[in-house]
């Protein structure tokens, strides 16, 4: 009968011992950090600062297609937007997150593009000494224009490796700003487990 009794005071209206509720993780927009956006963005802009700077040279003394180059120029000044955007994102602020995952994405094509320009201009510059063949007068011309085909190979292949780097950060980048973002998928939560007190037994 006690017992009976003290099952009586406990009405519908009054809050269970044990109450679970799902939350969004207010601590969510950490994992971008995670990724070490500080660093990773520095390399890009590094990187990009370095091929801008050796096609520029190149360009300048007459030694590169015009119209790969203006198109490799471009597609690098992203990476370097990309990279800006990747440092400045540190602050977890959720617009700057959006614009940085969109530039990561932008960038990755970036790469790509500017990996067929290199691919290109090395095509082109492997058959650039052919007319020496049969001058021969011109045997230490062909000689120095051998040479050359021999550099610019080699740095195209530099340039190569550097645009795969330059596309597994982007990639990197963009695949953590997509967690915080949450693109692909909705919003995780937890779950939250609430105790209440027992009420005092009278």
């Amino acid at each position: 009968m006690a017992d009976e009794a003290a099952f009586e005071g406990i009405g519908p209206a009054e809050s269970p011992l044990v109450a679970v509720s799902f939350q969004r993780n207010v601590r969510r927009k950490e994992k971008y950090l995670e990724a070490e956006p500080k660093a990773l963005g520095i390399t890009q802009i590094g990187l990009s600062v370095f091929q801008i700077s050796c096609v520029a040279v190149l360009l300048s003394k007459g030694l590169s297609n015009t119209s790969t180059d203006i198109t490799f120029i471009i597609s690098t000044l992203t990476l370097i937007i990309a990279g800006s955007l990747a440092v400045a994102a540190q602050n977890l602020h959720l617009p700057t997150l959006r614009a940085c995952l969109g530039m990561q994405i932008v960038a990755c094509g970036a790469c790509v593009v500017n990996f067929i320009c290199s691919v290109v201009k090395m095509d082109f510059s492997s058959d650039s000494c052919w007319y020496f063949y049969y001058d021969i007068n011109s045997t230490h011309i062909e000689e120095t224009c051998l040479n050359f085909e021999r550099a610019n190979s080699h740095f195209m292949a530099e340039i190569m490796v550097i645009q795969a780097a330059l596309f597994a950060i982007s990639a990197a980048l963009a695949a953590y700003c997509c967690k915080v973002v949450n693109c692909c998928s909705p919003s995780p939560k937890m779950p939250v487990i609430t105790v209440h007190a027992p009420p005092p037994v009278q």
